[in-house]
């Protein structure tokens, strides 16, 4: 039976700290404090809007996180170099082991799907940009349900749009939360520990494998069903 994976757009697939060099220029040595806060900031008014249902595009959730980073670290930009970075947003730069990972998911054992709380306009935007459109059977937006993840009506849409069975169904994702909220619903789940500083939640929900690239994807699943 094919095993149907869904890929994590950002912070997964797309690396969302990737305009560094372009921060850099703008604001010297704040560029990379300014960035985490951009994407924590980001996550976080995701989460708030989804749980009070004030709903607007994940887009949205990034124009107000560079206004809330561009306060905290007291940076100065005009509204035209704001509005740059957030074009530069739609092409942020594909993670080195993406190409190479999806790749080496085997379309005759998966079905590949990007699942992301952007938009599917902006999703296929990033995919096209790095050049890994084909490797998807088709883009899962949460946008479609008006909230985010880890809300878990968004784990059951993925399910009814890919027609999976959930036990052969996989999150592949970089964010704890969203490993957490696959687990929580039923899905299987790998978090990509990216870094040795990355750190898993102590909560009662683990992800049934770690990998620390997408290039252990493939292997590391069909090892799971063989030693289980």
């Amino acid at each position: 039976m094919t095993i149907t994976l869904a890929f994590d757009v950002y912070g997964t697939l797309i690396n969302t700290h990737g305009l560094l060099q372009q921060l850099q220029t703008l604001v010297g040595d704040k560029a990379q404090p300014l960035s985490v806060s951009w994407r924590e900031k980001q996550l976080e008014y995701s989460f708030r809007r989804g749980l009070m249902s004030n709903y607007l595009p994940f887009t949205e959730c990034t124009r107000s996180a560079l206004e809330y980073a561009c306060q905290l670290h007291k940076v100065e930009l005009s509204d035209e170099q704001k509005q740059e970075l957030l074009n530069l947003y739609g092409k942020l730069p594909a993670f080195d082991d993406t190409l190479t990972g999806l790749q080496q998911s085997d379309p005759q054992q998966f079905n590949c799907f990007a699942f992301s709380n952007g938009t599917e306009a902006a999703v296929r935007g990033l995919l096209e940009h790095a050049g890994i459109t084909s490797f998807f059977k088709d883009v899962v937006s949460v946008d479609d349900l008006k909230t985010f993840k880890p809300n878990p009506a968004t784990y059951d849409y993925f399910m009814q749009r890919s027609q999976g069975d959930r036990d052969r169904s996989w999150l592949i994702s970089s964010n704890p939360f969203d490993v957490i909220g696959a687990r929580s619903s039923g899905m299987r789940a790998v978090w990509v520990q990216r870094t040795p500083e990355a750190i898993f939640d102590d909560w009662e929900v683990e992800p049934d494998l770690i990998v620390t690239s997408l290039e252990q994807i493939g292997d590391q699943i069909l090892d799971y069903y063989t030693d289980n």
